[in-house]
């Protein structure tokens, strides 16, 4: 049975403040927990499921497993999930330290200001499609490990390193790799050999890339515009630039 202590931990979580000065954040659902499970990035703190997820998905495994394993009842969830439709197992996972990479010999997304946790997670997830590792974020990005944002991943953060940093000091110190900024007014992607090595910049929803970040680029780079939408979703515009980028 869970305790009131238990209950109010869970849901303080689901601040980003309480999920970093613990360093824990939960996840929600079988894919999502699974995928943490069988991942070698993050690693599971305790799991909280009913009898019969248990049985499905740890046979004979939960007393020897490498975390703590808490049966509850389907009403005891409800007290915890952050979903509308509460799923069969929440998990409380450890934040990784990850650092920024070395973009030499790879393209690498980088993200400047993207506030929504929808966009950031499938950004996730799309790096995750095309085989990035690392998706490095400015630290006004929203948090990766806000709730919304792990559920867009769908289990993707379980194999995307998401890196924060300050990216004209991360930039500064590969000042030979390639920079392209995703503009509105850049060269058309489709004019671009594949690229071996690079970083790509995407900005923010509604304002785009910061004035001096456009101007540190070597290169900018637009999706050509055939209609008249004025602009195009962020994580709809990473898929597009990244895969025309790399393929």
């Amino acid at each position: 049975m869970l305790s009131k202590a238990q209950i109010k931990y869970i849901h303080s979580l689901r601040q980003k403040k309480y999920r970093h000065a613990e360093g824990v954040f939960p996840v929600e659902g079988t894919k999502p927990v699974t995928e943490m499970l069988q991942g070698d990035i993050i690693r599971v703190v305790s799991l909280f499921a009913v009898e019969e997820w248990i049985a499905g998905h740890l046979p004979g495994k939960a007393t020897a497993a490498p975390f703590s394993v808490h049966t509850v009842t389907a009403r005891e969830l409800g007290q915890i999930s952050g979903l509308d439709t509460p799923a069969e197992v929440v998990a409380l996972c450890e934040i990784p330290a990850v650092e920024a990479p070395d973009p030499s010999g790879r393209l690498t997304l980088a993200l400047e200001a993207v506030r929504d946790p929808g966009n950031l997670g499938t950004i996730i997830r799309i790096a995750d499609w095309f085989g990035l590792q690392t998706v490095v974020c400015s630290p006004d990005c929203v948090d990766a490990y806000n709730p919304k944002t792990i559920q867009a991943t769908m289990g993707s953060i379980a194999r995307v390193r998401v890196a924060s940093v300050s990216l004209d000091q991360w930039l500064d110190r590969h000042p030979k790799v390639q920079l392209l900024a995703a503009t509105l007014d850049g060269e058309p992607v489709t004019a671009f050999a594949r690229v071996r090595e690079g970083v790509l910049v995407i900005g923010n929803e509604s304002n785009g890339l910061s004035p001096a970040m456009i101007a540190r680029a070597h290169r900018r780079v637009t999706i050509p515009r055939l209609g008249g939408a004025e602009s195009l979703n962020a994580a709809i515009a990473a898929a597009i630039l990244v895969e025309r980028l790399l393929l």
